[in-house]
């Protein structure tokens, strides 16, 4: 029975995993790459599930379609909110108290418009995966966590493919680091972070539709993974996509099999001793710099 229990904790908690490396690859791009703690992730992110959910609703999409059409949408959201913030902060040198504030105003707005359109009830979504598993003797994969683990890990590759074999992406993971040679090679500082920030909102309408696939949502919920991402980030190596994928996967599982074992108040405690132990031995993360 202890074994049957701690293969399916395990295997549950790499699928958790997975679905933990999507919502946190665009935090990994914005803050670890670009220094810009984008607190408002997870409220983009919940905008992809009431995006999956409405269109689901009326038109019947599959929820994962719709994350994948709608993400040239929220790359422009992106985008604009980037002019934004710098315009307002970044120009003016003020991007770090200030700035904070701005994402924190978007994450209660982001909140209470969804609120005041959807209400404090708890959506769904239904498809054909969500409910069925997959049996493999010993252990059983629920494919409400086994599809969004697989498109998390095809979205993860495709970003870390951009970044590293392309001129843009090759811009933004050196965009923080020297800005002057950007310039100097005729680059824009500006344009690069905007297409950054672009991207990572572009991987909230897909991390919001594996959302609502995984859980029901309300507009609160987001508050929720608001550390879980930073942790991930942080722990992988602020830069690093393979250091976030693997630090989420850890995660994971240890949460999962914390909350079999002992309880699911005690599992954001031990996640986060986790992080603390593993800084505390490699401060650069695990596979930081």
């Amino acid at each position: 029975m202890f074994f049957s229990l701690l293969i399916n904790a395990i295997a549950a908690g790499v699928l958790l995993g997975g679905f933990y490396a999507a919502v946190s690859v665009g935090v990994t791009i914005s803050f670890g790459m670009l220094d810009i703690a984008n607190i408002a992730q997870p409220t983009f992110i919940l905008l992809g599930s009431y995006a999956a959910y409405v269109l689901n609703l009326y038109f019947g999409l599959d929820p994962i379609f719709v994350g994948i059409v709608m993400m040239p949408a929220f790359f422009v959201l992106g985008a604009a909110v980037y002019r934004l913030y710098d315009y307002a902060f970044e120009r003016r040198g003020d991007q770090s108290i200030q700035g904070l504030a701005f994402f924190f105003g978007l994450l209660f707005v982001g909140e209470v418009s969804l609120v005041l359109i959807f209400g404090v009830d708890y959506r769904l979504v239904p498809a054909s995966y969500i409910g069925p598993s997959l049996d493999l003797g010993i252990v059983k994969l629920p494919l409400r966590m086994l599809v969004p683990f697989v498109f998390s890990l095809i979205m993860v590759g495709a970003v870390q493919l951009y970044l590293s074999h392309s001129f843009i992406g090759r811009a933004i993971l050196a965009v923080s680091q020297d800005p002057g040679a950007l310039q100097l090679m005729a680059a824009s500082p500006v344009k690069i972070k905007q297409v950054a920030v672009g991207i990572s909102i572009a991987t909230c309408s897909v991390a919001g539709a594996f959302l609502i696939i995984i859980q029901s949502v309300e507009p609160s919920i987001g508050r929720d993974y608001i550390g879980r991402i930073f942790a991930i980030c942080v722990l992988g190596g602020m830069t690093s996509m393979p250091g976030m994928v693997i630090a989420a996967v850890l995660l994971g599982v240890v949460e999962s099999i914390t909350e079999v074992f002992y309880g699911p108040s005690w599992a954001p405690a031990v996640s986060f001793g986790l992080l603390l132990i593993t800084l505390a031995v490699r401060p650069a993360g695990l596979l930081g710099r």
